[in-house]
C-alpha cells in the first residue's frame, strides 16, 4: 500500500503527483499488462535480445 502523507497546507496536485511517481516505481501497472496475455519464454527472450541489438546500434551511432 501506498502512502503518501500531505503536509498542512500543501497543494493537492502535488502529492497527487508525488502518489503518481510512487505508483509508477512500483510497477504495477508494467506487471499487469503483463499478466493479461501469456507470453513464451523463446518470444520473451527473442524481444530482450531485439532490444540489446538496438539499443547497441543506437550506442555506436552516437559515438560516430
Amino acid at each position: 500500500m501506498i502512502v503518501v502523507p500531505v503536509k498542512e497546507g500543501e497543494n493537492i496536485e502535488r502529492a497527487l503527483k508525488r502518489f503518481k511517481k510512487k505508483f509508477e516505481k512500483t510497477g504495477a501497472v508494467r506487471e499487469l499488462r503483463a499478466r493479461q496475455a501469456f507470453e513464451k519464454p523463446s518470444v520473451a527472450k527473442r524481444k530482450k535480445m531485439q532490444k540489446a541489438v538496438y539499443v547497441k546500434q543506437l550506442q555506436i551511432a552516437e559515438e560516430q
